[in-house]
């Protein structure tokens, strides 16, 4: 492993774009999607291979095109690497593991990685309650389910059984 493909977060080192991350994404957000469609959990946002969008990627992402395997590859590489680096430089607990930096990491790529660093969830696992903040990714302190809902078109939250079967796989990855 190259040193590129490592960072330092206090006296450890996490892989960025780990193979276990690569395949969780893919199980989440598409493995082989090269054609770019409107995803309709994010009201109609162009989205091609493991979730790249417009938003992310240094290509337009434009609905109907397709994206050749290398540059999906590419480009996947490039925008989970930069999330990551995000999401280390909030990161304060340097007692974290691989898995908890990869289930982050997916929750960063889903919801952007501003949004996991604002959480409950890294405030928890920062303060070096890491089980709790592996719960927390998919569970409010309330108890019920959290980043697991969408807006629809009149303004109202609407739950996603499969956002929550995400974030419930995330925390299960995070408690490894």
């Amino acid at each position: 492993m190259s040193l590129r493909n490592r960072i330092l977060t206090g006296s450890i080192a996490l892989v960025l774009s780990s193979s276990t991350l690569m395949a969780f994404l893919g199980k989440w957000e598409g493995d082989g999607q090269n054609v770019v469609y409107a995803d309709q959990l994010a009201r109609g946002l162009p989205t091609v291979c493991k979730g790249i969008t417009g938003y992310t990627s240094p290509y337009p992402v434009v609905v109907g095109d397709y994206w050749s395997p290398a540059r999906c590859a590419e480009v996947e590489q490039l925008v989970v690497e930069k999330g990551q680096l995000v999401l280390a430089s909030c990161l304060t607990n340097d007692k974290i593991k691989q898995n908890t930096f990869d289930a982050l990491s997916s929750h960063g790529h889903n919801f952007g990685e501003p949004s996991t660093c604002a959480s409950r969830a890294v405030g928890l696992i920062n303060a070096g309650r890491i089980a709790e903040g592996c719960r927390a990714l998919a569970w409010g302190a309330d108890g019920r389910p959290v980043w697991a809902f969408v807006t629809d078109a009149k303004g109202n939250k609407v739950f996603v059984p499969g956002l929550h079967a995400r974030r419930l796989d995330e925390m299960r990855l995070c408690l490894q």
